[in-house]
């Protein structure tokens, strides 16, 4: 017996010091790619920002070099080989070590392609890039801004000027729509030599996350929302042929206040816009997110907040370095829709800004892309927030209460419309990559009517929905945005019920309580990518993801 437990003892110190000898290999080869990666990574991150911020066309020739590098490094079958075998041995157990693996493994799963293959997909996507963000569509001889755009798609009464505004804001979508789809066969190509049928199911897959999951959650909602979209989009549609003094069978895609319809338009008793036309977003911001324990004078420091030529014309949060280096870029003004985009990039923003810096670098970013949609999403909602408007801008009570009875209609309608916007994106882009030959541009319009419930034009169908830059520069991700949305409105039921100890979210600023960044930065944003995503949301929220707070908040 005791030759035995001899044995047996000097088999586990054997084991122990394999798992120990495992590990510290793993460990060797995180830190060798951390020291090629960090560096790349630094300068591609500044030279997007260079060529976001100027449209020079030397800062897009520099990213191309340095992602392709990046790239470059991914191919590497050997070391592919290695993650693989780490991988299966199971004998990894050290926490943090398991998740760099994990990560490390898709990353270079997703990078399993020829070097040629390589090359030409990074040069064609920053050839489109590099197009979009210069491109500038003209109306009448007058060459406009996407903030011009969105400004006639919100006042303009002229009919005929409106669809011009409308088509032009799509124009581009015909420029790239070659290139675009010569990416999407490259990336197919590149998804089967990695075994995967198409590079939707790569993506997805290697983003940690399931197909058929996502596609049950999005086509419950469907089913949630579509009596309340139909609903509230006939009231709307009567107010609107109403302005317009046409049929309601008249109507059309450029009768919305948004080119593509994923906005509510603020058309009934009150225009919120009216709300923020004197107020300065800038410094609104700034009062708000230290009123809740998240000061953002540093990240503002650092941005690039208003419009001019040459310059990226929509809006993002970007982190330069994994080492506080967080900046946004916007093009400001005083409306509605500027005062939810810039809660919306801030929120990425402080996500970014409150990793824990003594993590590896490899996890100091996001659990997930949508956790850091949710925490956007969470404070973008903000800007329809009757309580909060009231608290941010000093409203009096009777102001206050002419917005309350419309914001919650204004809120409700978003997010649902929302819903129905996100499916349309997610269900064509997944037949766009399952058949990128079939009549693209029908298919688009098809899902537009089945989900948005709005009439396509009456001519031949063209390539406006490639003017959707997720097309091409966040291929495979829009549904992270709905899952976002999600994910968000159970931060919210935390935040008010475990957080701030109230039964009702019904006169809740959400502002001027550093509780609420507390949580944040204790809960969300300092493991960043510690634990998969649905461990984090566990331990953040008492359970993993759950879409009932959503339906409880906007549907039922």
């Amino acid at each position: 017996m005791r030759r035995l437990i001899l044995l047996m003892s000097l088999a586990l110190l054997a084991m122990g010091q394999v798992q120990a000898d495992v590990e510290s290999e793993l460990q060797q080869f995180i830190d060798q790619h951390v020291a090629i990666l960090q560096p790349l990574s630094d300068q591609a991150n500044l030279a997007y920002w260079d060529g976001a911020t100027t449209g020079k066309p030397e800062a897009f020739a520099q990213r191309k070099a340095v992602e392709l590098q990046i790239s470059t490094l991914y191919t590497d079958t050997e070391a592919f080989a290695r993650l693989q075998q780490w991988r299966q041995s199971g004998r990894v157990q050290a926490p943090l070590l398991k998740r760099q693996m994990d990560k490390l493994f898709f990353a270079y799963q997703k990078g399993q392609i020829p070097q040629d293959l390589m090359e030409r997909m990074v040069s064609l996507d920053n050839k489109v890039q590099e197009a979009y963000t210069n491109y500038r569509p003209e109306v009448d001889g007058q060459v406009m801004t996407m903030s011009d755009i969105y400004t006639a798609m919100t006042t303009e009464t002229d009919l005929a000027k409106r669809e011009k505004v409308w088509r032009a804001s799509k124009e581009v979508g015909n420029l790239i729509f070659d290139d675009l789809i010569e990416l999407v066969k490259l990336r197919n190509q590149a998804a089967r030599l990695a075994g995967y049928d198409n590079y939707h199911t790569m993506s997805v897959a290697c983003s940690e996350q399931d197909v058929t999951q996502i596609d049950e959650i999005l086509t419950q909602l469907i089913e949630l929302t579509e009596q309340p979209f139909i609903d509230m989009k006939r009231l709307l549609d009567e107010v609107l042929a109403r302005q317009y003094g046409i049929a309601i069978e008249a109507l059309r895609p450029w009768h919305y206040h948004d080119p593509f319809f994923q906005r509510t338009p603020l058309v009934y008793e009150l225009d919120l816009d009216t709300v923020y036309q004197d107020s300065d977003i800038e410094a609104l911001m700034k009062r708000y997110y230290a009123s809740v324990g998240l000061p953002i004078n540093d990240i503002l420091d650092r941005s690039d907040l208003y419009e001019r030529a040459g310059k990226y014309p929509h809006a993002f949060s970007f982190e330069a370095d994994r080492e506080g280096d967080v900046r946004v870029l916007c093009n400001l003004q005083n409306t509605e829709r500027w005062a939810e985009t810039a809660l919306h990039e801030l929120g990425h923003a402080v996500y970014s800004k409150y990793h824990d810096r003594t993590e590896p670098w490899l996890l100091r970013e996001p659990a997930h892309a949508f956790t850091t949609e949710a925490v956007a999403m969470f404070f973008g909602r903000l800007s329809r927030n009757p309580a909060w408007m009231q608290k941010m801008l000093n409203l009096s009570d009777e102001r206050t209460q002419e917005l309350a009875e419309v914001s919650g209609t204004y809120l409700r309608f978003q997010q649902i419309l929302f819903a129905r916007w996100a499916a349309v994106m997610y269900f064509f882009e997944k037949q766009l990559y399952a058949d990128p030959d079939q009549d693209l541009n029908t298919l688009w319009w098809d899902m537009v009517e089945r989900y948005q419930k709005v009439t396509r034009p009456e001519d031949k169908a063209d390539a406006g929905w490639a003017s959707k830059l997720h097309f091409a520069t966040a291929p495979c991700y829009y549904h992270n945005y709905m899952l976002g949305e999600l994910l968000a409105s159970q931060f919210h039921h935390t935040i008010v019920h475990d957080v701030l100890k109230t039964t009702s979210d019904q006169t809740l600023s959400l502002s001027h309580d550093p509780r609420i960044g507390a949580y944040f930065k204790a809960k969300v944003f300092a493991p960043g990518a510690r634990y998969h995503w649905n461990e984090m949301i566990e331990r953040a929220t008492g359970e993993p993801l759950n879409p009932k707070y959503f339906v409880e908040q906007f549907i039922q």
